[in-house]
């Protein structure tokens, strides 16, 4: 179990005996055990859906510090899932928000808040202060930014994602087992794999894969029990089944391999395809027109004869819309006919990804006039509407 744990263990408190007593009548705990997780110094990335759970149940359990990356605020959208925060936390930061629920649940707890959207530049100094830590994030950058800081500071990282009903949780970049390059060697490609504010999670899902989380980052600390090193946990919350699957160490991987060539954090942005837009590309991408939603408020108020397509599925349209031709994504090619190839047509969605690709097979299509809804009907209730419901 490749901590880093002092060696120095801190003396319990009568208070300690008395809030830790269920743990110390464990064998597999005790007091050493229970010394151990007071010592012990946890990061999480992201204080959002995984995050919840894994500070709560760290904190509870006795954790004696622990570290919280995030930059974001909180969101209405987000209540569904991320339970450390509440309706009246609606703006705050989610650290902010995150560090009084924990220090409410244990005052002996040390919260350390670093607000700071994690980079090449900072991630070796804020992860080198920790003994383990746990991945909460979901984006593909982040997760190779982690995965590969852990491995070349020697760091346990505790991997969990989600997405729609669907879980995936782990350890790597310990020194026996394989790392997340191992597994996953090279992101996807830009927008093939959607996000889930694009494709929807089950609320209770973070906290099923958040506490598997928790579970082994306490069994790492401790040294006991059977880490998921070398093992992939899947989980279908639908079905609910949980599947494993056999992971090893590839000799040749980059990072963790025999002879690795990445040596130093890189610009995970552009490794992920992902780079800051020009104002010529903010402009135009891929060959379609980007219109704002003020540009096609204006155009509408003008009377402009435009044919706005929505291409969501039915139930997302029935939540809130702004009008036009409903045609969901996946049946738009069998649906062309329904499409007037004489008017200028915007194509929109939730928050402009799914329409950019329905944009570009319009135009590959033979529709010379097309144009993307920048952000979609989420740029539209923030902007322009703030009756339409987002979510």
């Amino acid at each position: 179990m490749a901590t880093t744990l002092q060696t120095a263990l801190p003396e319990l408190t009568t208070d300690d005996l008395s809030r830790y007593s269920r743990h110390l009548i464990l064998p597999e705990v005790g007091m050493e055990g229970q010394q151990k997780l007071k010592a012990a110094r946890v990061l999480l990335i992201g204080a959002g859906g995984l995050g919840s759970p894994l500070a709560f149940y760290l904190a509870a359990a006795g954790v004696g510090t622990l570290g919280l990356v995030d930059f974001d605020v909180v969101d209405a959208s987000n209540l569904q899932r991320q339970i450390i925060h509440s309706t009246r936390d609606v703006g705050r930061k989610k650290l902010d928000s995150a560090a009084e629920k924990l220090i409410a649940l244990n005052p002996a707890l040390n919260v350390v808040k670093h607000e700071i959207m994690l980079s090449s530049a900072n991630a070796l100094d804020i992860l080198a202060d920790y003994d383990i830590v746990a991945d909460g994030t979901d984006n593909f950058p982040t997760r190779y930014l982690v995965n590969d800081a852990c491995v070349l500071l020697g760091k346990p990282n505790v991997y969990g994602s989600i997405f729609r009903f669907e879980g995936q949780a782990s350890v790597f970049a310990t020194r026996q087992g394989p790392c997340y390059r191992c597994l996953y060697p090279e992101p996807p490609p830009p927008g093939l794999v959607p996000s889930c504010a694009e494709g929807g999670v089950l609320g209770i899902l973070p906290g099923l894969v958040g506490v598997i989380q928790a579970t082994e980052a306490i069994k790492l600390i401790l040294g006991n029990g059977e880490p998921l090193i070398g093992r992939l946990l899947l989980v279908d919350a639908l079905a609910m089944r949980f599947r494993e699957l056999k992971l090893r160490k590839n000799p040749e991987c980059p990072v963790c391999g025999a002879h690795p060539t990445v040596t130093r954090l890189i610009d995970y942005q552009q490794f992920c395809g992902i780079k800051p837009e020009t104002a010529q590309e903010k402009a135009l991408k891929n060959g379609i027109p980007q219109m704002t939603v003020k540009e096609l408020k204006q155009r509408i108020d003008a009377g402009d004869d435009l044919f706005i397509l929505d291409v969501r599925e039915p139930f997302e349209h029935q939540i809130g819309n702004i009008g036009g031709k409903l045609i969901p994504q996946n049946d738009v090619p069998r649906r062309l006919g329904e499409i007037d190839r004489e008017r200028e047509i915007v194509v929109h969605c939730k928050s402009g990804g799914r329409s950019q690709r329905i944009a570009e097979y319009l135009h590959q299509s033979g529709y010379a006039n097309v144009s993307n809804l920048v952000g979609g009907i989420v740029a539209w209730a923030e902007q322009i509407d703030p009756g339409v419901p987002k979510y």
